[in-house]
């Protein structure tokens, strides 16, 4: 089933196609396509309304059990916010209100079903975030990174100044993110960021290959993990490892 996901209210309408497809499939996998082929896949007030809808659905629906997310094209997985909307949008104050009320980072980061991310072309600024919070990342060799925004007089502003250093660590982070460097698929395997990088005809089918591997164990325990590795870094690590004994009894 292919679900082409209407625009939604909370910032600047629009009548334009959808911005993301969402499929899912009888196996428990869901796929969800940034599909703006022709702005590269830019991330835009209507595809984060979209994926806000997508993202609660994927939370509800007991019969989705993990996520695979990528780009529309061919030509990028998403090549950062849309500038185009940059002095149409709404005011400063009217712009933290809607981000409070559709946090779509904080949802994504909520969800305890896997997800996988397959990436090609330009993944910049909002795409790195994006694909920084999925939990496990491949890419083809013609894709492209980097986190342009402090070039741009801007800061990271879904949780990128946080996710890379925890991925790849203070050092790597920091340079990527104040130099603005943009680096290669085969870069990106060296700092860890992606697992594997493979050829652009067998990355959606690869993807697809590690998602259903992954789904082969129990949900309960997939769940667990994840919750466990993301709450456990902001604890010290008597208290994270009395929170992994605790979650470990209630699935013995």
């Amino acid at each position: 089933m292919v679900t082409p996901m209407p625009a939604n209210g909370g910032g600047v309408a629009s009548a334009s196609e959808p911005t993301i497809t969402y499929e899912k499939h009888d196996d428990g996998v869901a796929v969800l396509t940034l599909d703006r082929p022709g702005a590269l896949n830019a991330f835009n007030i209507q595809m984060r309304n979209e994926i806000y809808e997508v993202l609660t659905a994927v939370r509800d629906d007991d019969e989705v059990r993990g996520v695979l997310v990528q780009g529309a094209g061919g030509r990028a997985f998403c090549a950062g916010a849309d500038l185009s909307e940059f002095g149409s949008t709404p005011s400063q104050a009217i712009a933290r209100a809607v981000r409070r009320e559709r946090d779509v980072w904080g949802l994504w980061l909520s969800i305890h079903k896997p997800m996988v991310a397959a990436i090609q072309g330009f993944c910049l600024g909002s795409g790195v975030e994006i694909a920084s919070v999925c939990d496990v990342r491949i890419a083809c060799g013609n894709a492209v990174f980097g986190m342009p925004e402090v070039g741009l007089g801007l800061i990271p502003a879904a949780g990128g100044t946080q996710l890379l250093p925890r991925l790849l660590g203070q050092g790597r982070a920091l340079d990527l993110l104040l130099t603005g460097y943009r680096f290669t698929a085969a870069d990106a395997l060296g700092y860890g960021f992606v697992s594997e990088v493979v050829s652009r005809d067998m990355l959606e089918s690869r993807a697809l290959d590690i998602l259903r591997n992954i789904l082969k164990a129990p949900s309960a325990s997939l769940y667990a993990a994840k919750r466990l590795v993301s709450e456990g870094l902001d604890l010290a690590l008597s208290e994270a490892l009395a929170l992994e004994r605790r979650i470990g009894k209630t699935l013995a």
